[in-house]
């Protein structure tokens, strides 16, 4: 992998997060350090998810909902939460979205599947987390991977310390019900976020 290519994450750029009702903090990041994800392995470090628009939050419970005879649709109104957040000042994330971003990281220009069609996993995805994280970049901004057409933007943050958070940023979570039919940040009375650039 050579030197990531630096975006910087827009000082007070809302993120979403889907969310199990009774998750007692949706922006603990020490459960993926435990039981890793896409972008930190097993037993690592603290890694937090987010999805970059409404769209990939759509798209995060349609693959929650997968192997199971439901869509999106037929879920009970609380059945996931959605939570808006925050994150410090002063963050910067690899880029994985662009040619060049993924080319610099070792993946295939048509990220998130790789040359022969088939899903870019977890094995080749873990280690470059891992090495942007060493080089104290804050997270890496990607091609979510949600679904295999390049839709959807996600970022794993990488918190600098144990004291480095997530700020939620309403009061309460919205369930399911509330934001089913949204389809961008308006829907959720937000204004349009910029992307990290």
């Amino acid at each position: 992998m050579r030197d990531p290519r630096r975006l910087v994450v827009p000082d007070g750029r809302v993120f979403l997060r889907v969310a199990e009702p009774e998750w007692a903090d949706p922006l603990d990041a020490s459960y993926a350090a435990e039981a890793g994800g896409r972008w930190n392995p097993p037993a690592s470090f603290p890694t937090l998810y987010l999805n970059g628009d409404v769209a990939t939050a759509r798209m995060q419970v349609q693959r929650l909902a997968e192997g199971t005879p439901f869509t999106m649709d037929d879920l009970d109104d609380d059945a996931y939460v959605l939570v808006a957040a925050t994150l410090p000042r002063g963050q910067s994330c690899a880029d994985a979205v662009s040619a060049a971003g993924l080319g610099r990281l070792g993946l295939p220009a048509g990220y998130p599947v790789d040359e022969a069609g088939e899903p870019v996993g977890y094995e080749r995805c873990q280690p470059i987390g891992a090495e942007v994280r060493a080089r104290r970049v804050r997270g890496v901004w990607c091609i979510s991977a949600a679904t295999r057409d390049g839709v959807g933007r996600e970022l794993a943050w990488f918190p600098a310390t144990a004291r480095s958070r997530g700020r939620l940023v309403w009061d309460e979570a919205l369930p399911l019900g509330r934001w089913r039919e949204a389809t961008d940040w308006v829907d959720l009375g937000l204004a349009p976020q910029p992307d990290p650039a």
